[in-house]
């Protein structure tokens, strides 16, 4: 038997546990970027720059209170744009809101475009391709089915586009009802979780990504990488636009403004699958960014300090600190940034968000695949690639 070196076991566990509180840097961090983020002033309008603009609307299918989503486009203070809808010819549903849409705002601008016309992995992007191509106006926003927005809308996603330097914006979006608690537990990561990655991107290398709630850009800008002809069989379409509009030289803006969206996780099982598929294309997207997680990971890290260095005063100092900064990051970013009331009342759900994305991150690095829209795809060299089109050319197996 070997003594035991109880002087190197210290040291040992005092490089661990000091490894253990990096994910409190990134916490500061990201405090400090929403203090500077909400900080700033919000964008001055513009009265005289109002050029015509297009809104994209790719529909598969009714989202949970589609009317009222799509009404508040009708409602939108600005002289003049059209709403141009791609809808698969077999959805009578949504064709049904649309002719309801028509009726009840007759003055606005509404076009319909059945089907994409082509075959590609990425049905929506499918959809941008064809409504991009038959969009009457230069400037455009894209914008999900699932969004509600207010009259200004398109006043403040539009003005800092008379910049030429700028080449798209996009924004935050909040829920507009939060019920049951599935959709406490997701309102509560985003506030204190995503948008704090975001922010912290805004502050350290400005955004290079675009959010798919809204993107407001200009066919130029599109045409400067291939247009969406170019994403059709590749996810996460709303990074890459950001990604590749800012290759350009262009600045992508993240406004002070907000947008609604609907609550739509049916299920607990719904959110999670529906996050890991999120967190599994980020991994084959940013592949070094994706492990870099490891050291926000401030529950799991603590949890490690204290399983490794067991005493009273550590479990104070590590999880102490730990809720104190994530309750921090929350009612900093959406109690005081985004107004969002009662966040506080939520605010114990953080270590179970946590909990949750920790346990995605883990899994994801197991999955080779991904479930979409009913198929399951393997993301080759950032493209989708049908599962079911590998294994049919897979060579066959010769049993001894």
């Amino acid at each position: 038997m070997f003594p035991i070196d109880w002087l190197h076991m210290s040291n040992a566990s005092e490089v661990f546990l000091a490894i253990a509180a990096i994910p409190f840097i990134y916490y500061f961090i990201a405090l400090f970027s929403s203090w500077r983020y909400f900080r700033q002033p919000k964008v001055a309008l513009d009265e005289s720059f109002t050029p015509p603009v297009s809104i994209l609307k790719p529909v598969k299918g009714l989202d949970q209170g589609a009317y009222e989503n799509l009404a508040s486009f009708c409602r939108l203070d600005y002289p003049k744009y059209e709403m141009l809808f791609c809808v698969d010819a077999d959805d009578p549903a949504v064709l049904g809101v649309i002719t309801r849409l028509r009726n009840d705002f007759p003055e606005c601008n509404i076009r319909v475009l059945h089907g994409s016309g082509r075959l590609a992995a990425n049905d929506k992007v499918a959809k941008l391709v064809r409504l991009t191509s038959e969009a009457a106006y230069e400037h455009l926003v894209i914008s999900d089915s699932d969004v509600r927005v207010r009259p200004d809308y398109l006043r403040q996603v539009i003005a800092p586009l008379r910049n030429s330097k700028v080449g798209a914006t996009t924004c935050l979006y909040v829920p507009n009802e939060v019920g049951t608690l599935t959709d406490r537990i997701q309102t509560m990561g985003m506030m204190s979780d995503f948008y704090a990655g975001v922010l912290v991107d805004w502050q350290l290398e400005g955004i290079k990504f675009a959010l798919g709630p809204s993107i407001a850009t200009t066919k130029t800008r599109l045409r400067g990488f291939g247009g969406y002809e170019e994403l059709e069989n590749r996810p996460a379409d709303d990074l890459l636009v950001g990604r590749l509009i800012e290759a350009q030289g262009c600045e992508v803006k993240l406004l002070r403004y907000t947008i609604e969206t609907v609550c739509d996780y049916n299920s607990f099982s719904e959110l999670l699958h529906k996050r890991l598929r999120w967190i599994v294309v980020m991994r084959n997207m940013r592949p070094w960014g994706h492990f870099g997680l490891l050291l926000t990971q401030g529950l799991l890290w603590s949890l490690a300090a204290v399983a490794v260095h067991p005493t009273m005063d550590v479990a104070v100092a590590f999880l102490g600190t730990y809720m104190c900064l994530r309750m921090a990051m929350a009612l900093s970013i959406g109690s005081s940034g985004l107004r969002q009331r009662g966040l506080w009342k939520d605010l114990p759900l953080i270590p179970v968000w946590d909990a949750v994305a920790c346990a995605l991150w883990l899994t994801s690095f197991t999955r080779n695949s991904i479930r979409w829209r009913g198929a399951d795809y393997f993301i080759r060299e950032g493209q989708l690639v049908p599962v079911s089109s590998v294994t049919s050319t897979a060579p066959a197996r010769v049993s001894n």
